[in-house]
């Protein structure tokens, strides 16, 4: 089984072989270089993609900062999902920090699935179920957790990111100054 058909069997749940066939069979390789961008705030995000390889980052401008949502790491969906789903304008911007390597599905591709597998809307509803989870841990780790508990519980799990990408993108992520980061960053190896 591809990676790919894994993730999409963790993500939306129990799929015969032969749906779970006609599902990945819709997803286009594709390649970003470096700095290329999946997706710019304020256009309409027209597909839905799996990393493969490689690293995105998921931000916004405001007027006074940059603000990192997400670093979309191999294994992980990426797509701005409520202008996926509802055809608003992207809120976020999408941009590749290293070549990537992802497996793209187009919007019209995803939305003819419902006619080729009944029980779609179901497992679309646990799609949606797991990326809800998934905000609501982030939320209560930033509501319950030190600057310093977020940063370790970070890189217990995310290590390969610190040699990977630059350590702001990080820093706000963490929902941190890169002067904050800085300081626990230095204090761990003491």
């Amino acid at each position: 089984m591809t990676e790919l058909e894994l993730s999409i069997k963790s993500h939306f749940g129990i799929i015969e072989p032969d749906e779970l066939k006609s599902i990945t069979s819709l997803f286009r390789p594709e390649t970003l270089k470096k700095g290329d961008y999946f997706l710019q705030t304020n256009k309409k995000c027209e597909r839905l993609s799996f990393v493969q390889s490689g690293f995105l980052r998921i931000f916004i401008e405001t007027e006074s900062k940059e603000v990192t949502q997400w670093i979309s790491t191999k294994g992980y969906f990426v797509t701005d999902l409520s202008s996926f789903i509802f055809d608003k304008p992207a809120r976020w911007t999408i941009q590749a920090l290293t070549d990537t390597e992802i497996y793209t599905i187009n919007k019209r591709d995803y939305k003819e699935i419902i006619n080729t597998i009944p029980q779609w809307a179901e497992l679309e509803k646990m799609f949606i179920i797991h990326c809800f989870i998934t905000l609501e841990e982030r939320v209560l780790s930033h509501l319950s957790m030190s600057a310093e508990e977020r940063y370790h519980f970070f890189f217990e799990n995310n290590k390969e990111l610190f040699n990977q990408v630059p350590l702001q993108y990080i820093a706000s992520m963490l929902g941190m100054t890169p002067e904050t980061f800085s300081r626990i960053r230095k204090n761990q190896f003491l």
